[in-house]
């Protein structure tokens, strides 16, 4: 694949070294990438969705990938005291003994689920064509739960984190998942989401912060998973929120107001086009009929 810009310099996408990287990610982490050990799982997720986007799943074993997805799963104890604890791990840093979601979990005084590791966890079952049936459901949806706090945002883990809208857009993805909302509160989850809409018709990490294209991905990623973008914003302000992201094109897209243009921000910001249109199409169809 390669095209020519308007300078006159030939750009070519190198579609087998993407691959390979991708394949060397789900192998063995690049030396720069070793620091993001107790993370592995997300960066798996971020493999096999590149994998997969380019037409090359079928290079990888997908039966040992899910094995190891659900040797990652925190599962409740015989005695489920750990209930408020579950969902996925990142990686096998604990040393926790090797189990693929077939019986209780094992009690570790370290050991708990990460809202971002039980997204990406799910995901990459998901795009693995696994039918999730070695999910524990129940305990997935209880440590979800745990992880609410009153404003409507989520920690990360248990003991408490940062919590913004990364990880309520990591919420509403595991409830869509599992299609069960009982893992959440999504009126207190919404009025989060309301709040943090900025002057500027961005929206931020939270309330009263600076509007940024990745939380407003979330924000508005979020609501349409729960099906009520239409309900959260009328027309006019969705209007306002597409010329924010259009606003935030250059030579590439940016993510906030005089900041550089960023890759990253292409999917943000594209991505958030592209709901907002799909969205406006099905409001526009379900008006005429």
């Amino acid at each position: 694949m390669a095209e020519e810009t308007t300078a006159g310099e030939h750009l070519e996408f190198l579609r087998e070294r993407h691959v390979c990287f991708f394949e060397r990610c789900l192998k063995i982490l690049p030396e720069r990438y070793c620091s993001l050990e107790t993370s592995r799982l997300t960066i798996a997720f971020f493999a096999l969705s590149g994998l997969d986007m380019l037409s090359a799943l079928h290079l990888v074993d997908k039966t040992n990938i899910i094995e190891w997805i659900y040797s990652l799963q925190v599962l409740p104890t015989e005695d489920k005291s750990n209930l408020y604890r579950c969902g996925f791990r990142g990686s096998s840093h604990l040393g926790i003994p090797y189990n693929v979601s077939e019986s209780h979990g094992t009690h570790h005084l370290y050991d708990s689920g990460h809202i971002a590791m039980t997204y990406t966890g799910l995901a990459s079952l998901v795009i693995l064509g696994d039918d999730l049936k070695r999910v524990n459901k129940e305990a997935c949806l209880a440590g979800l739960r745990a992880l609410q706090i009153e404003d409507g945002s989520f920690y990360a883990v248990p003991e408490g984190s940062e919590n913004d809208m990364r990880f309520v857009y990591c919420a509403t993805c595991i409830c869509y998942m599992l299609n069960d909302w009982s893992g959440m509160n999504t009126k207190k989850a919404i009025n989060y989401i309301r709040k943090s809409m900025s002057y500027d018709n961005g929206l931020a990490q939270g309330a009263g912060l600076e509007s940024h294209g990745g939380s407003t991905f979330c924000a508005i990623a979020s609501l349409c998973l729960m099906g009520k973008l239409n309900e959260v914003f009328s027309e006019k302000e969705l209007n306002r929120i597409r010329r924010w992201c259009i606003m935030r094109q250059q030579n590439g897209f940016h993510g906030r107001p005089n900041k550089p243009v960023d890759t990253c921000y292409s999917f943000w910001v594209g991505a958030t086009l592209q709901v907002i249109k799909k969205t406006g199409i099905l409001l526009v169809v379900k008006h005429l009929s």
